[in-house]
């Protein structure tokens, strides 16, 4: 079916409905399988529930559905894909189809990473109008109908609620069950997915008026009591949140105040002035709802796009408070899911572009320091995928070492963990300086909620203790100790911990002497890994039952 299948290739595609009576027929079908995202959202700390102001992404590119798409991947070259997981708490795909189902890969990426997805219902202009009067005007039954239907296929494809976004005028019937239907939404939502939620996005009024108020306030706050959060309108100044944030009390996290990056409209600020308007956001305590940051892609063109993109998002991160991993294993080759190459164990395997979102890995903190440090990724040179983690920055003068913060934790330490690194040194005298990994820890029983930048200096630095060659029982697993390749480096490290807390895995680059001169270097980073030690002895499960279905012979 042309829905399922792209009709030139024949390859599998992620899809949207289109009006009420697509909605209404929807079923479950047994051409889905590639659609349901097969990546259970990961644990990360703080929860979303927790108190402190969130961050939503909202991603509307161009109409949506592009090259991303295509569930198994495409040769695109120069795609937009997005990798600052660990700065925001949302991620919703928009687009102006009535019911838009996240692509697979974006549930993946964002899962992996641990972020929800949210996908949009929308309806708008005349059309609009008269979907809506069919589906609300009526009866209960009528809008149940449709809130189920939604909740349905949230929990069959596995992503994590909807953003609703009625941009039309309602008669007073239909205006009169809005708030029922959200209210019904929301609790069908809760039930089918864990963790699920339903935002409404600041557009009709109680009294079926479409008019934005930029706000929280009397005539939209009976839809913001019905559900999970209001995602207001951009043209906001600060008055706007000085009310809001007076109305919504104890659940100022919930408003997801609007902030255009394509500064249409009467804007406090977007384009590399965005964190004008997130720094108004935070200092009134609410969550913020950054729109369209592909603006940095569709804006500033393709070519620089990583360098562009690092930029925007180093000049927002201040705004942006950071989740901490609190499982292991933690193992990640920090590839994008795209390249201008594939690579495995440091090899080129095939040249050419290739995208799939599916295929990224788990992406770590992207610190950068005016002059001193920055972090990107490297598409020339790869351990495995498409990219390494490129550190670049320099040894202060008489300083020996300097540490690079990848990624944070909060989660009780094992009492042994495995790790490894694989590296390369790139610069004129690489024999110069050594690579190695820091944990920091704290005792056990400190657990912070606030901005992870506040939190009390780590009282244990640690520099897990270097093994030649993997443990017996491990050399499976660790392999690689020993021996890396094409010009990378691999290490294995243990480290014995007792009653204390992760805290940070950082980065140590030192020199032998220090030097009175500040000391430049790169380092691509090609993997890393931290391992429970228990755990990492037991042999993997088995694959059960596997079933090849749908074959065509060529």
């Amino acid at each position: 079916p042309a829905r399922h299948f792209d009709t030139r290739t024949t390859e599998p595609i992620s899809f949207f409905l289109s009006g009420l009576e697509e909605l209404l027929a929807w079923q479950p079908d047994s051409n889905d399988e590639f659609n349901i995202s097969a990546v259970p959202l990961a644990k990360r700390q703080p929860p979303l529930h927790s108190k402190r102001p969130r961050t939503l992404v909202c991603h509307d590119m161009r109409g949506g559905y592009l090259e991303d798409r295509f569930i198994q991947g495409s040769a695109t070259r120069n795609p937009y894909v997005f990798y600052h997981w660990r700065y925001i708490d949302i991620f919703v795909y928009f687009s102006h189809h009535t019911v838009t189902i996240p692509p697979v890969g974006w549930t993946n990426a964002a899962h992996r990473n641990g972020v929800p997805v949210l996908g949009t219902f929308i309806t708008e202009w005349t059309d609009g109008e008269k979907l809506c009067e069919s589906f609300l005007a009526g009866g209960e039954e009528a809008y149940r109908a449709v809130s189920e239907q939604l909740a349905r296929i949230a929990q069959h494809y596995c992503f994590d609620g909807w953003l609703i976004n009625i941009e039309n005028t309602l008669s007073a019937a239909a205006v009169a069950n809005l708030p029922p239907f959200l209210r019904h939404l929301t609790a069908q939502v809760h039930g089918a997915v864990p963790g699920g939620l339903v935002i409404w996005y600041d557009s009709v009024l109680r009294n079926g008026t479409l008019r934005w108020q930029n706000e929280l306030n009397e005539e939209n706050r009976v839809f913001f009591d019905v559900c999970d959060g209001l995602f207001t309108n951009y043209n906001w100044k600060e008055e706007h949140l000085e009310r809001t944030r007076v109305l919504a009390g104890p659940r100022h996290t919930d408003i997801y105040v609007g902030v255009d990056v394509f500064a249409r409209g009467d804007v406090v600020g977007g384009g590399f002035d965005t964190n004008k308007s997130l720094r108004l956001i935070r200092q009134h305590g609410l969550s913020a709802a950054i729109f369209a940051p592909g603006w940095v892609y569709e804006h500033l063109g393709e070519e620089n796009f990583l360098r562009n993109e690092n930029k925007f998002w180093g000049s927002l991160a201040e705004y942006l408070p950071t989740h901490s991993i609190c499982t292991l294993p933690l193992a990640t080759s920090f590839s994008l899911g795209m390249g201008t190459s594939r690579f495995l164990a440091g090899k080129e395997e095939e040249a050419g572009p290739w995208y799939d979102l599916s295929a990224q890995e788990i992406q770590p903190l992207y610190p950068e320091h005016e002059g001193r440090l920055s972090t990107s990724c490297c598409l020339q040179d790869a351990w495995c995928g498409g990219s390494s983690l490129k550190v670049q920055g320099t040894i202060p003068p008489g300083e020996q070492h300097v540490a690079i913060r990848l990624f944070s934790f909060q989660m009780p330490a094992p009492p042994k963990l495995f790790l490894t690194l694989l590296y390369k040194l790139e610069g004129p005298h690489p024999e110069d300086l050594a690579v190695a990994l820091e944990l920091t820890t704290w005792d056990s029983g400190t657990c912070h909620e606030g901005s992870i930048t506040s939190l009390p200096e780590p009282n244990g630095r640690h520099h897990p203790r270097f093994l030649p060659v993997p443990p017996p029982g491990l050399a499976k697993l660790l392999a690689a100790c020993d021996r890396g390749s094409h010009g990378w480096t691999s290490r294995c490290y243990e480290l014995d911990l007792q009653d204390c807390s992760l805290r940070d895995l950082s980065l140590l680059v030192s020199q032998h002497q220090p030097s009175p001169q500040a000391t430049s270097f790169t380092c691509l980073l090609g993997e890393v890994r931290v391992l429970d030690a228990a755990s990492a002895v037991v042999s993997p499960p088995q694959v059960q039952s596997l079933m090849a279905s749908q074959l065509w012979w060529q």
